[in-house]
């Protein structure tokens, strides 16, 4: 049976999915919860995003509002750390929270993390894997996939390995996400920007909840990974 009329396919993506679906659910949860919670000391998201900039010793970052809600993240190439509206604006815990964890990833930039070097060299290679590995896969399945003696087999192998290649980022990106929050909050309580326990632990959510969306795709596509070897490897009919 072709890989996408299976139903242990179906089941696989549909899982994927409504995990997902939950992640984001929590982070807009969280998120709106403690939107509504101030922070003592009244700063803005772009104005705390420069202050952890500042505190860590990291210059030459630009803060630029961005649109779309959420859609906040820092730009290695540019040294651009782009927030969204309620986030660059907010005086909320939330949006302090994002603000801080987009400037943990200033702060690994100017630190030269590895893992966020490694995730930055990936990104061409996984933004063309991640769009083209399907098509090997099918026309290798088409041409007789693991059965055959010919090009199928090798065919569904490199759609294997091209999709292993987003897998490998969305590991990559795990580290890498929760380090930044790591050093967000350290530098949140040390400057006093989060000053009482309540606004700790609303940090501590919102980030923890941001966390649960990249846990989620990095199991989603795992699972996903290791049934398509089973394919290939010929475990399944």
């Amino acid at each position: 049976m072709f890989f996408g009329l299976d139903p242990v396919w179906i089941l696989i993506t549909l899982g994927g999915l409504g995990l997902g679906l939950l992640a984001q659910g929590r982070v807009k949860s969280a998120f709106h919860r403690y939107s509504q919670v101030g922070v003592r000391s009244q700063m803005t998201g772009a104005q705390a995003a420069r202050a952890v900039c500042r505190a860590a010793g990291v210059e030459g970052v630009t803060i630029e509002e961005h649109q779309g809600f959420l859609s906040d993240h820092y730009d290695p190439r540019h040294k651009a750390l782009r927030l969204s509206p309620e986030v660059y604006n907010g005086r909320s815990v939330s949006s302090i929270a994002v603000a801080a964890h987009e400037a943990g990833h200033a702060i690994q930039h100017a630190r030269a993390y590895r893992w966020l070097g490694f995730r930055s060299a990936m990104v061409p290679m996984v933004q063309i894997g991640s769009q083209i590995w399907v098509l090997p896969f099918i026309i290798g399945a088409l041409l007789g996939g693991a059965a055959s003696a010919g090009i199928g087999g090798p065919l569904m192998m490199v759609g294997v390995a091209l999709f292993a290649l987003t897998v490998l980022f969305q590991l990559v990106t795990l580290p890498v996400e929760f380090d930044a929050s790591n050093r967000a909050k350290a530098v949140l309580a040390h400057t006093g920007i989060v000053s009482t326990a309540e606004e700790a632990q609303g940090v501590s959510k919102v980030l923890g909840a941001a966390a649960l969306t990249y846990v989620a795709a990095a199991v989603t596509g795992v699972v996903q990974l290791i049934y398509l070897l089973s394919i290939v490897m010929g475990n399944r009919d």
